[in-house]
């Protein structure tokens, strides 16, 4: 299984105080030594961590995949189209939420997504969408043509140290078979730590896990590259 390593929060801290430091792209690459297969940034419309400067420089310097989370906006496309990352992933944004809040309701924004879409393709810019795991939604990502959709795992992270853990497990892997069936990637993220990630792992279906807040948090104590390397261990066994 993969890990995308989300470095939104290094950006978070720099932009606190408006400096220069933590750097996002210097993370990144301790990052990628740290075994990370893919770096994954959200450029926010109201650009409270990630800079475009980010962006462009993550596109020169990352060796492995630059997966670039984003609203469903036409400037956001266009900033899309002249960096071109690896991927875009469409995410619901509002300017009220602290983090992405929840998946994307795909099937009222089908028009915009499918104009998103055509363009990030046409450009060969592969598409994911950041949803919730309900065969609906799945179903609504095939017949727009997206081939990949990030399953949100806030739900089970929510309630990891429950008696109903399982119960959110169960919709994840019934929600990833059925992608899977679709001949769609399935990744999956949101609220992953290292107390809870082993069950996801866990999930053949799933192939990739986004990870952010966990590593970076933890970075501060082990560093950047140690805390991927645990992430990994974690998810290999």
């Amino acid at each position: 299984m993969k890990l995308s390593v989300n470095i939104d929060h290094i950006a978070t801290l720099r932009q606190a105080r408006l400096a220069n430091e933590p750097d996002p792209v210097y993370a990144a690459v301790l990052a990628e030594l740290g075994g990370a297969d893919g770096i994954t940034l959200h450029l926010r419309q109201d650009r409270r961590h990630v800079q475009e400067r980010d962006l462009d420089l993550l596109r020169q310097v990352i060796k492995t995949r630059v997966n670039l989370e984003m609203a469903v906006a036409m400037d956001m496309v266009k900033i899309a189209l002249k960096h071109k990352p690896d991927q875009c992933t469409l995410v619901a944004e509002t300017a009220e939420e602290i983090t992405t809040s929840g998946g994307m309701d795909v099937i009222p924004f089908a028009e915009k997504i499918e104009e998103a879409l055509q363009n990030l393709h046409a450009a060969g810019i592969a598409v994911s969408t950041f949803i919730d795991p309900d065969s609906d939604q799945i179903k609504a990502c095939y017949r727009l043509g997206i081939r990949a959709v990030e399953l949100n795992t806030n739900a089970y992270s929510q309630k990891a140290n429950t008696p109903y853990a399982h119960l959110e497990i169960e919709k994840l892997q019934k929600a990833a078979i059925y992608a899977k069936k679709l001949n769609l990637r399935v990744l999956a993220g949101h609220g992953l730590t290292y107390q809870n990630v082993s069950l996801i792992a866990a999930i053949k279906e799933i192939e990739e896990l986004n990870i952010g807040h966990s590593i970076i948090a933890n970075a501060a104590y082990w560093g950047m590259q140690a805390a991927v390397e645990k992430m990994k261990s974690l998810m290999r066994s």
